[in-house]
């Protein structure tokens, strides 16, 4: 990501905000001089000691990243949504842009035990299911057959760079303002977007600036 200081965080906290409440990451290898990229649910290990996911891939994906080998990247995307200048208030930049958040996290993926990969397996499928009207829980025996196709993985988190992008660098004026169309009926409607600018705004993230316009 572009680096910007206005809007970079270093606050572990804020990231782990942003995996729990966006867990599709893109996981990004470079294996055998390509690039290679997927797409899986992830979920925060609440029992490690430091930042820590774990997912899994479907085979063959484990053997195109040659995971175990090296660094992966890992890409989560927050909300996000356009923001118009003809929402400042007046006086205000009339440049448009896009408000949003991004984490990008590196570490080494830990290949898991079969007993772990399935128990990995089991918690992503309650942890989604929890939400359902009648959820439907990983029958075990079921679960360790469909495993077998499966790698799991535990990736403690070497390093990040954040991004938290909510309209910081405007006035309070312009800030209401944009959640307010971001609430209202229409093709910019993003309600989720709106609750994270208020987020942001009521927990000081980032700070203003009179010369940010994009």
């Amino acid at each position: 990501m572009r680096h910007n200081p206005r809007h970079a965080t270093d606050d572990e906290q804020v990231v782990r905000q942003i995996i729990a409440d966006n867990p599709w990451a893109l996981l990004v290898s470079h294996h055998d001089g390509e690039l290679v990229a997927s797409h899986y649910p992830v979920l925060l290990d609440e029992d490690a000691e430091r930042l820590t996911v774990v997912t899994h891939v479907g085979r063959p994906d484990d053997r195109l990243h040659g995971l175990g080998d090296g660094e992966v990247l890992l890409v989560f995307q927050g909300q996000h949504g356009y923001v118009s200048p003809s929402w400042y208030a007046p006086g205000s930049s009339r440049a448009p842009t896009w408000n949003f958040s991004a984490v990008h996290c590196h570490g080494t993926p830990q290949i898991l035990s079969p007993d772990d990969n399935l128990a990995v397996l089991t918690r992503l499928t309650a942890h989604f299911e929890q939400h359902v009207d009648e959820p439907m829980w990983l029958d075990q025996d079921w679960g360790a057959r469909i495993a077998r196709g499966t790698v799991g993985l535990r990736i403690p988190i070497d390093r990040f760079t954040a991004k938290v992008k909510m309209s910081q660098d405007k006035d309070p004026v312009s800030v209401q303002n944009v959640i307010d169309h971001l609430r209202a009926p229409g093709p910019y409607r993003q309600p989720r977007l709106a609750d994270d600018m208020e987020r942001t705004r009521a927990e000081g993230i980032g700070h203003a600036s009179a010369d940010e316009t994009g």
